[in-house]
């Protein structure tokens, strides 16, 4: 898996825990994985379809380094299956893991259309 970008995890972030709120880090991995899609897909027209289970495992805390690791699982015609990993970069210990997010091509319309990566690709 490569790791594709980094955050600091700043006040703002922080649930009253005074850790990385969830939403927030959600947020950032719907955000990073879909660059990471558009990219494979060749295609900047592309939506969230599913986000499977999310296993939270060590809390990030203010001044944490996390970053951001994706992969691709599978190509369809007009979807891809992206796995993500978001980790602290000092540490090395896992944040998050999401073993599966799909994201669609569509078209002006919403509609699914075929992407510009070749299927079954992964």
């Amino acid at each position: 898996m490569k790791y594709y970008s980094r955050r600091f995890v700043k006040p703002e972030h922080l649930n009253p825990a005074n850790t990385l709120f969830g939403g927030q880090l959600l947020s950032w991995i719907d955000e990073e994985a879909a660059i990471f899609a558009a990219c494979q897909m060749r295609s900047q027209s592309i939506v969230t379809k599913i986000i499977s289970e999310i296993n939270f495992m060590t809390p990030a805390r203010q001044g944490d380094v996390i970053e951001f690791g994706l992969e691709l699982i599978s190509a369809g015609m007009t979807s891809i299956t992206v796995r993500c990993e978001v980790r602290n970069k000092v540490s090395l210990l896992p944040v998050v893991s999401i073993d599966k997010l799909i994201f669609v091509n569509v078209d002006e319309h919403g509609q699914p259309k075929a992407h510009g990566m070749r299927a079954n690709a992964a």
